[in-house]
C-alpha cells in the first residue's frame, strides 16, 4: 500500500534537469532527457535527448539520440537522430548526426558530418532462385 511505484521513464520525459549555477565536472550518463541550464565539463550521454538551454555551457563531448542547443557548447556532438541548433546557439567543435538543422543567428565552428540514417535489417535472402511468373 504505501510502497513507492517506480517506472522506467517514456521517450521525451525530463529525467534529469541541471539548472543555472550548478556545475558538474566528469562522465554524466542519462537514461532520458536532460536539460542543461548550469555548466558541465568532460562528457554527458543519453539514451535520449540532451537539450542545452540558453544559460547552458558545456565544455564537454554530447553524445545522445537527439540534441537540442540554446546555449553554448565547446565540444563534439554526436546524436543517432537529429541535432538542432537554434539561436543564440554557440557552438565550437564538429556535429555529427542523420539530420542537422541550424538556425539563422547561431555561431558555428567545426565541421558537420551528416550520417546514414539506420537502415531497417533486409529480409533474409533465400538460396532458391526466383522465377517470374508468365502471363
Amino acid at each position: 500500500m504505501w510502497r513507492r511505484k517506480t517506472h522506467a521513464p517514456k521517450t521525451g520525459d525530463l529525467t534529469a534537469f541541471i539548472d543555472e549555477g550548478s556545475e558538474i565536472e566528469g562522465t554524466c550518463r542519462f537514461g532520458g532527457t536532460v536539460m542543461l541550464n548550469g555548466t558541465v565539463r568532460g562528457e554527458i550521454v543519453s539514451t535520449d535527448t540532451i537539450i542545452v538551454g540558453e544559460k547552458g555551457v558545456a565544455h564537454a563531448a554530447l553524445h545522445a539520440g537527439a540534441i537540442v542547443v540554446s546555449g553554448q557548447v565547446m565540444g563534439n556532438l554526436v546524436a543517432t537522430h537529429r541535432i538542432e541548433l537554434k539561436s543564440p546557439a554557440r557552438v565550437f567543435g564538429d556535429i555529427e548526426a542523420p539530420v542537422v538543422a541550424i538556425e539563422e543567428g547561431v555561431i558555428f565552428e567545426g565541421r558537420c558530418q551528416m550520417t546514414a540514417r539506420e537502415q531497417p535489417a533486409s529480409p533474409p535472402q533465400h538460396d532458391r532462385a526466383v522465377v517470374p511468373l508468365k502471363r
